[in-house]
């Protein structure tokens, strides 16, 4: 009887746990040994406007392994290392080190030929595992443009983190089944495929980018500069058809990359951007009626007391009308012209060449820049802000507001990725105003100007130079400088026939 009610009860659990039960129960059971790996989708590819690769991704395979199996099987470590391209010895301390985890890798990126080799050794519990490697053809020529992934596949920066959900595809699944020391124990191949990441095509002309990395290259190696940054955009486009920054870095080598020479100093990096304003300062004076194009100013010894601010300019130029005033870059001349427009004309002057808002161009990491509302202003801001102090500005923002004097008061909205249709320009200024401007700085490049070394021969070269005191903690550092140029060409008709 006492055997019977056992029984009885035995066949009333079981019921209860395989019937009634059921779905609970084998829920716990697949929580602790059915997992559901992710496969990685091949990544799309990367290209200039001509549809040279940049960046792409080809077929590989990492080597894993159970280190308990492994480790039973010591005839096959004298080859497998070999294949591995390690001493045995140190192939098994490895393992032996890693041996609790479970799976564990021996080498990740193998070609798929040295994959196949592995395979034919049979080593009992090694296996592959497909995966992607990615590449860069044009290596540090487009670094900071292109970006790079990280060792556990992570877009870090560039391009391939701009529009990583477009590059990246979408991954597959496949249900695995791993025994308490998560080992792969069967492998139902019940697979969700992986979905391709589209290509991107960029903007970039790489024989452009290419000229334009070895000129920035040489020119701070010459100079003994801690940095530089070269941007090349199409004015009437806002295509930008070359970028490159100094220190840079190799996309190919993980284990070289310095954290400075990985910063884009065309968007990581705000300067006060100094002379440079000044075409834009007198292209809105000249637009808003404060001043005639015949406007004179007598900047006397080249040294003008405002309030608590000493302007000084290089070297005195006297009475200048306005071509001389950018030719020489004169301080003086610029705070006569700012005090002529007054605060709010003259800081409505810099928002409508775009200072003080993103220019999103489809780079990550733009660091914010500033120009505080007018109403914030001290009278001293009135001031510097004439000659290009008080504000702050990055590379692109200050290229995007030349583009609308070398294209006749248009600025276009600039862009590194390749658009299906690009939007109408914003109007700065006249067009008349812009040609007037333009005309004005082919003084800057030719004899008596500041910017004289950009002088192309056979061409009217247009353009204005800049220093600045560069900032640090605490105020300006002394001795260190900022030196920028920014320049047109053909003056007349700015354009590049690529």
């Amino acid at each position: 009887g006492v055997l019977g009610v056992l029984a009885l009860a035995i066949t009333g659990r079981a019921f209860q746990l395989q019937i009634l039960n059921n779905d609970t129960y084998s829920t716990k059971g697949n929580n602790q040994y059915v997992r559901m790996q992710q496969m990685r989708a091949h990544r799309g590819a990367v290209r200039d406007r001509n549809g040279e690769p940049l960046a792409l991704s080809a077929p590989v395979v990492s080597i894993i392994a159970d280190p308990e199996k492994l480790l039973a099987a010591p005839e096959t470590h004298a080859a497998l290392a070999s294949v591995l391209q390690e001493r045995p010895s140190d192939l098994v301390a490895r393992v032996t080190k890693l041996r609790k985890r479970g799976q564990i890798y021996l080498k990740h990126a193998m070609t798929p030929e040295d994959g196949q080799r592995v395979a034919a050794l049979k080593v009992p519990g090694v296996g592959l595992e497909p995966d992607y490697r990615r590449f860069y053809p044009a290596g540090e020529v487009a670094a900071h443009v292109v970006g790079f992934l990280d060792f556990e596949g992570n877009a870090t920066s560039g391009v391939e983190r701009a529009v990583d959900d477009r590059l990246a595809g979408t991954p597959g699944k496949r249900r695995v089944i791993r025994d308490n020391k998560k080992r792969i124990v069967e492998d139902p191949t019940e697979l969700t495929p992986a979905q391709p990441g589209d290509d991107v095509q960029v903007t970039l002309d790489l024989r452009l980018q290419y000229l334009a990395y070895r000129e920035l290259k040489t020119a701070v190696t010459e100079n003994k500069a801690k940095g530089g940054l070269i941007v090349l955009v199409d004015a009437r486009s806002g295509d930008i058809l070359a970028l490159a920054s100094q220190p840079g870095f190799n996309p190919n080598r993980s284990d070289v990359r310095d954290p400075e020479a990985l910063r884009n100093r065309a968007v990581a990096m705000t300067f006060e951007p100094g002379s440079t304003v000044k075409p834009l300062l007198v292209a809105q004076a000249l637009d808003t009626g404060a001043i005639r194009p015949d406007y004179t100013v007598d900047t006397g010894s080249g040294f003008l007391k405002v309030g608590d601010v000493n302007v000084r300019d290089v070297h005195a130029a006297g009475v200048v009308d306005l071509a001389t005033l950018l030719a020489k870059s004169s301080n003086v001349g610029a705070v006569y012209i700012g005090q002529k427009m007054g605060t709010e004309l003259l800081w409505a002057g810099y928002t409508k060449f775009g200072f003080g808002e993103k220019v999103a161009a489809g780079l990550p990491f733009e660091d914010k820049t500033t120009l505080r509302d007018f109403h914030r202003w001290r009278p001293s801001d009135t001031v510097t802000a004439s000659y290009g102090y008080s504000f702050t500005s990055n590379a692109l923002q200050l290229v995007r507001a030349y583009c609308a004097i070398a294209n006749d008061g248009l600025m276009p909205a600039i862009s590194i990725l390749k658009r299906d249709s690009i939007g109408p320009p914003q109007r700065v200024v006249s067009a008349h105003t812009a040609q007037l401007v333009r005309s004005m700085l082919e003084g800057v490049t030719t004899k008596g100007g500041t910017g004289t070394k950009a002088a192309v021969p056979g061409y009217r070269v247009a353009g204005k130079t800049g220093t600045v005191k560069k900032n640090g903690k605490g105020g300006y550092i002394k001795g260190a400088y900022q030196s920028a140029f920014i320049g047109m060409m053909p003056a007349e008709h700015p354009s590049l026939d690529r």
